[in-house]
């Protein structure tokens, strides 16, 4: 089962790096053994075949009915220093978990997102890959002062294309996770 950060290790070089752009990658459900859990990984392993260090943060297992020590801890030792953030997005009822959205509202958002850069990446078992939620998503971290960078990836019919793996194995999807994550690390 997945703590609210799963942290991998650094190297000296990879430190230096992070003291100016940090990466997090945010899995943005509390339902366990989720698809964005398993899709927020790729990302992380992507990342780190890219030589970038990352943290990933599932909304499971985390208090978010108010902002607990828990909570404050986590965005005093993750949120804040980070520069950059990947959300992985899932559709509910045709926007973001409402986990996600109680997680921007509970923060420190001056000190949490402001000036910072996001990733988006969609996800659903329909056509559509959450568009929508990414659309809303964009239009809350405008508002918190949030860089969103342009390419937004919706990845429908997660369903097949994990089909019971852990990983993703689709060509067309993993180039397109490629140029995206090369764009942001520009970005």
């Amino acid at each position: 089962m997945a703590t609210y950060v799963d942290t991998l290790s650094k190297n000296a070089v990879v430190e230096d790096q992070l003291k100016e752009e940090q990466y997090i990658i945010i899995s943005g459900t509390n339902r366990a053994d989720s698809k964005s859990y398993k899709v927020s990984q790729y990302y992380q392993h992507v990342l780190e075949s890219k030589k970038i260090s990352t943290s990933l943060v599932t909304l499971e297992n985390l208090d978010l009915s108010n902002r607990s020590e828990q909570y404050v801890q986590m965005e005093l030792e993750i949120l804040i220093p980070a520069k950059k953030f990947i959300f992985i997005c899932p559709e509910y009822n045709g926007s973001i978990p409402g986990v996600l959205k109680t997680l921007l509202d509970l923060s420190d958002y001056k000190k949490v997102w402001w000036g910072k850069k996001a990733l988006l990446t969609g996800i659903s078992s329909g056509r559509s890959g959450n568009v929508r939620g990414m659309e809303h998503l964009t239009t809350i971290l405008h508002y918190l002062k949030v860089n969103v960078h342009p390419d937004k990836l919706p990845i429908s019919s997660i369903d097949k294309l994990l089909n019971g793996v852990e990983i993703i194995s689709d060509p067309d999807t993993i180039s397109a996770i490629n140029v995206q994550t090369d764009e942001f690390i520009k970005f």
